[in-house]
This record gives C-alpha cells, sequence and structure tokens, in this order.
C-alpha cells in the first residue's frame, strides 16, 4: 500500500510518453538539431519543441548554440543525468532492482576503427582519440583528423591529458582530414558543428555520430586551461557511452 502511495519517479513520467521516449532514443546517439528531431521522431515541429521543453525543464536534455549557425541550437542527452534518475526509479520500485549507474563495458572482441574529426584536431578530436584508445584498451581503434589542422597541438591539450589522465601527446601533430579519405571506419564522430557540414562521406557506410562540443580554444578567456579541463571531462563522459554501443557495429564489413 505504501508503494502504491508513492508519487511516480520522474524518470518514468518523462519517458512513458512516446514522443519523449523517442527523443530520448534518438538523443541517446548523440546531438541533433530540430528539425533534425522533427524527421528523425515524424512528428510536427511545435510538438517536438514542446516535449524537448519539457526534457530540458527536467535536466535530461541541454542545447547550445550552433558553433556554424548561431541560429541553431543542438541538444544533447545528459546520460549521467538519466541512468542517475532511471536508478532512482528502479530503486523505489524494489530494492533489489537498484541498477549500476555506469555504463557496461564493451565486450566485443572485434576491434572497431573509430573516426574523430573537429576543425584543428589540435584540442577536440585529438582529446577524443587519447580517450577513446585509454579507455578501450586496444579493443577499439581510434584516429582523428582535422578539416583545416593546426601546425601543432595546443598547449592545453598536451597539458591537460597528461596532467589529468597520463596520457603523453607531445609528439602528436594534427592529422589532415584528406589523408584518410580512403580508410574506411565503423563510426565517425564529429565534434565541431562546421565540421560537420563538411564532412565527406566515408565507404563502407560507417555509424555518423556528431558531439556538439564548443572549442575549448575559443573560451574568450585569457587562461584557457578551465575550459579545456571542461572539456575533456566531457568528452571522457561520451567515450565512456560510446564504447559499449560499438558491440552492436560489424567490424568484419570493413574491406582490408
Amino acid at each position: 500500500m505504501a508503494l502504491a502511495r508513492q508519487a511516480v519517479p520522474p524518470f518514468v513520467h518523462l519517458a512513458a510518453h512516446p514522443v519523449r521516449w523517442r527523443l530520448l532514443a534518438e538523443l541517446s546517439n548523440g546531438d541533433y538539431r530540430v528539425r533534425e528531431l522533427v524527421v528523425r521522431v515524424g512528428e510536427p515541429q511545435n510538438l517536438v519543441s514542446y516535449h524537448l521543453r519539457l526534457l530540458r525543464d527536467s535536466g535530461l536534455v541541454t542545447a547550445s548554440r550552433s558553433s556554424n549557425d548561431r541560429r541553431d541550437s543542438y541538444y544533447h542527452l545528459d546520460l549521467d543525468r538519466a541512468a542517475e534518475m532511471l536508478t532512482g526509479a528502479c530503486a523505489a520500485l524494489h530494492p533489489a532492482l537498484q541498477m549500476a549507474s555506469t555504463p557496461t563495458e564493451l565486450e566485443s572482441s572485434v576491434p572497431s576503427m573509430v573516426l574523430f574529426v573537429c576543425a584543428g584536431n589540435s584540442a577536440r578530436s585529438a582529446i577524443a582519440e587519447a580517450l577513446l584508445r585509454q579507455r578501450a584498451g586496444g579493443r577499439v581503434e581510434g584516429l582523428s583528423a582535422g578539416t583545416r589542422p593546426k601546425p601543432f597541438m595546443h598547449a592545453n591539450t598536451v597539458r591537460v591529458l597528461w596532467e589529468e589522465f597520463g596520457i603523453d601527446l607531445s609528439d602528436q601533430r594534427p592529422r589532415h582530414l584528406d589523408t584518410l579519405i580512403d580508410q574506411p571506419f565503423d563510426a565517425v564522430v564529429t565534434l565541431c558543428d562546421k565540421a560537420r557540414e563538411i564532412c565527406p562521406d566515408f565507404g563502407d557506410d560507417p555509424r555518423w555520430i556528431h558531439w556538439s562540443i564548443p572549442d575549448p580554444v575559443a573560451s574568450g578567456s585569457e587562461d584557457s586551461y578551465p575550459a579545456f579541463l571542461a572539456t575533456a571531462a566531457e568528452i571522457d563522459t561520451r567515450i565512456r557511452y560510446l564504447l559499449p554501443t560499438l558491440t552492436a557495429l560489424d567490424p568484419t564489413k570493413r574491406s582490408a
């Protein structure tokens, strides 16, 4: 009787609506603009915007202005927040249903190939490549490149990876995307709104993922290191949730 009188947990209330559930499912795979979500869920824009507002009010979804077109916004699902709310909902039903709030580990024994792309390949995509290699432990192969690569890695990229993760990137140089155009990939992850618009097609139909992450170099602060800390933390979180999804990919389809 006591359980029956409890309020419905917020996550259950939010996710139970079919439109919100579809929005959560789409955003679990990457960041999208409203017009893209309209197409993906097959609902009118006003309805999609209404449900996105409810998800934003709950803290599950955030929005950020596109660095490519300031009139656009990208929507992002906070998977850590979703895991926390889902864990709370299960525990409210029965203590034995307490769930782990961290993503599962990669189980596939066949390495997948992932490409990370941003503009300069001196910060975001380089950080993503390094963190994926560290977390995957050789079970995933990662590369990064830029559409307009810088001559050198940003000093704060090297610093944050060494001080926070123990990764030495001092000898790595940015790579141009054109040098990888013939390389097959299982997944291509763009971390820059501008790069997303001009990234070329890759063969073998890779999975396309977009992470709309602000450029820490453009933070506007004289000391940009705090922006690099925040960027590395966000990318590390996204990498943790990316790895389990790679088991659904089929690396055997790649050409030799």
